[in-house]
């Protein structure tokens, strides 16, 4: 057969394959593997611009922590992957036998964001000569976990820094938290409400906390004007302003005037009628107002402040005894670092800019309205704690896209001889396309060959070594033409539903790179596919737009650590249960004196399987009396055997959802007891 010659010729023997691809983003000087560095793995990554002040790329080629930001000396910088060791190595070799995925979490870049936020409105107030000052809160809902609010009371205590709750038992723990920290700290309580919520936060100010009750809805006010009255509590009243002011983007469905939240012009005017009425206008002393999470410029920023600011105005000219203004979230994370004002991942502004922006526009505002500047009130979140914590998870696995086969004359010959007629039609043609050249049209007839041989093996008329042949005739010529798809699914120790839910529901996207071999170049194309039998577990998007994350092929016993860094807002309270995976493993990390240059003052193992199965009401202690009553009825002529099949068991409930690789327990016998127990 000419034409089978003729492709032979084409598509047999030594393939050449195609040059690495380039990756977006990298500007290195030479394509020679052995010249790669960590500087182009930094640039690759573009981890200056997402991770600047706190992360980097070391010499070695691991990433490093700046716990207290800023230009550091390498001795003050924090090796991830040693952390990584220190946390999962048996606790045999010195390790504190911690099952990975793990969050790293640093209090000391808690502090550090806590002092920037603070101190950049502090600048801002005494270089434009504003009147009054700034004090904060945190908007306990980006991370409820007790260290992390009880470090942020703590280290903002010196500046009155406070806490916003949104529902009852938010506000109980930040009434318990504040009880530690300084008496003027706000705790704004935002949120629908009903009269037990009302009562709490009158309690709140009976236990000396300086709590404000922020009006979202109207009917609101009537509870506050009952209860306040009932208790003998004289209230700090706030509202919500619903402003026209909107924001474009994902995160601004909270703004404008079909907003969730807030009072209208007219409401605002009924609820001041309302408190006049009741003698209690004078308690009415904050206005509140949010345009949406992720404010993507200073402008908008800019806009909304203002027109928050002229009804902050018009509630002084109406009588209320107004003193703060508090703007909301929106205070933006660059997760990308591409500092752009045009993208739902990236913010055109730093903290300088921002906090100047606020400062001129309500100044702006009172000086043209000769009104008394207030206190200026934040709630951001997502600001201070995004960065305070690294989700580490492991590679366990990946796809494999290994050389075609190459086929011989004969072979070759034999395989289209057992086609249909029709397939062999289509693969004359891919021959004569081949010959002259054609790749387009060459790629159109591999894939209509391909399906028609599918289609023809669902209806049994192809054997199952045909098709084999015929995809691997399929995968040589697009690999010699040079459309072989080049990406690889990486199989990860993570559930992405319970760790990352904002990558699967709102397509969020964070940086994720190698922690470590940053060093060699990476010369895989890859996306990341989770531990749950769900389509959507994965990860296929990544930052600069990119729809796969450069990578390194993974290597027989040694472990691929990656990084999703910028997650220590919201992902941890908005994670689920999904195929009953629960959440990381956490350590507490302190940059020390030490020869490792950190101290772990906190470790916590995730949630075991017992633990998980008991949220969906099942009960782990009954399971396993059940399980054990069976293993002595299965085996009840071998008591050792059925005792030792109980304690695997046992094990089991208590160890936890993820994998477990060779390598994580070494020295450990659970496998050499299940393996006697079904001997």
């Amino acid at each position: 057969m000419p034409a089978v010659a003729c492709c032979v010729d084409a598509f047999a023997g030594d393939i050449s394959f195609p040059a690495p691809v380039d990756f977006t983003g990298v500007p290195p000087p030479t394509t020679d593997d052995s010249h790669w560095s960590p500087t182009l793995s930094s640039a690759l990554y573009n981890v200056d611009g997402w991770g600047g002040p706190y992360f980097a790329v070391n010499s070695t080629g691991n990433i490093s922590v700046r716990p207290h930001g800023g230009e550091t000396l390498s001795h003050q910088e924090i090796d991830l992957l040693k952390i990584v060791k220190k946390a999962s190595d048996p606790k045999s070799c010195g390790g504190l036998g911690l099952q990975l995925p793990l969050i790293v979490r640093f209090p000391d870049v808690l502090k550090n964001r806590l002092e920037s936020l603070q101190s950049a409105f502090d600048y801002a107030v005494q270089s434009e000569g504003y009147g009054s000052h700034y004090q904060g809160v945190y908007p306990v809902k980006c991370n409820q976990d007790r260290f992390v609010v009880e470090d942020i009371v703590r280290f903002g205590s010196s500046f009155r820094f406070g806490l916003e709750s949104g529902s009852k038992p938010e506000l109980l723990m930040a009434m318990s938290c504040l009880c530690k920290g300084n008496a003027e700290a706000l705790l704004i309580c935002n949120g629908f409400k009903d009269a037990e919520y009302i009562s709490l936060a009158l309690a709140a100010r009976k236990l000396a906390l300086n709590s404000v009750i922020v009006l979202e809805q109207e009917e609101e006010v009537d509870l506050i004007i009952d209860l306040s009255n009932k208790m003998h509590i004289r209230p700090v009243i706030g509202m919500r302003a619903k402003l026209r002011t909107k924001h474009s983007g994902h995160f601004g469905g909270t703004s404008g005037e079909r907003g969730k939240f807030g009072l209208t012009t007219a409401q605002i005017l009924r609820v001041v009628k309302k408190l006049e009425h009741a003698g209690m206008l004078d308690c009415l002393q904050l206005l509140h107002f949010h345009i949406g999470s992720q404010i993507p410029s200073t402008a908008l920023l800019a806009d909304g402040v203002g027109e928050a600011a002229q009804i902050y105005c018009e509630l002084v000219r109406l009588g209320a005894q107004m003193r703060v203004i508090d703007i909301g979230g929106g205070l933006g994370i660059d997760y990308d670092g591409t500092k752009s004002s045009d993208s739902d991942i990236s913010v055109g502004y730093g903290l300088q800019e921002y906090a100047t922006a606020v400062v001129r526009a309500v100044q702006g505002v009172c000086d043209r309205r000769s009104i008394k500047h207030p206190v200026i009130c934040s709630e951001s979140g997502r600001a201070i704690v995004s960065h305070h914590s690294v989700l580490v998870f492991e590679a366990v696995g990946a796809s494999s896209y290994g050389a075609p086969p190459a086929f011989s004359s004969l072979a070759l010959q034999y395989l289209v001889e057992g086609l249909s007629e029709e397939a062999r039609a289509d693969y004359r043609n891919l021959s004569d396309a081949a010959i002259r050249g054609e790749h387009e049209t060459c790629l159109l007839y591999t894939e209509e060959m391909k399906r028609r041989c599918v289609e023809e093996f669902k209806q049994g008329l192809l054997g199952m070594e045909e098709l084999a042949g015929v995809e691997g005739l399929c995968d040589l010529v697009r690999k010699t033409v040079g459309e072989a798809d080049p990406v690889r699914r990486y199989h990860v120790n993570l559930s992405i539903f319970t760790s990352i839910p904002d990558v699967w529901s709102i397509d969020q996207v964070f940086p994720i790179i190698p922690i470590h071999r940053l060093d060699e170049k990476p010369t895989v194309k890859g996306i990341l596919s989770d531990l749950t039998c769900d389509s959507d577990g994965k990860i296929d998007k990544f930052i600069n737009g990119e729809s796969s994350l450069a990578m390194h092929e993974l290597e027989g016993g040694r472990k691929y650590y990656l990084g999703m860094f910028l997650g220590g807002a919201y992902e941890e309270a908005l994670g689920g249960y999904h195929n009953l995976f629960g959440g990381p493993s956490v350590v507490r990390v302190l940059q020390s004196e030490g020869p490792h240059s950190f101290a772990v003052t906190r470790a916590m193992p995730g949630p075991s399987n017992g633990d998980v199965l008991r949220v969906m009401q099942h009960q782990p202690e009954l399971m396993f009396e059940t399980l054990k009553h069976r293993a002595e009825e299965s085996v009840h002529d071998d008591e050792l055997t059925a005792a030792a099949l109980a304690t695997a068991l046992a094990r089991s409930f208590h160890n936890m959802p993820y994998l477990v690789t060779a390598a994580d327990h070494a020295g450990e016998d659970e496998h050499d007891q299940w393996s006697y127990c079904i001997a």
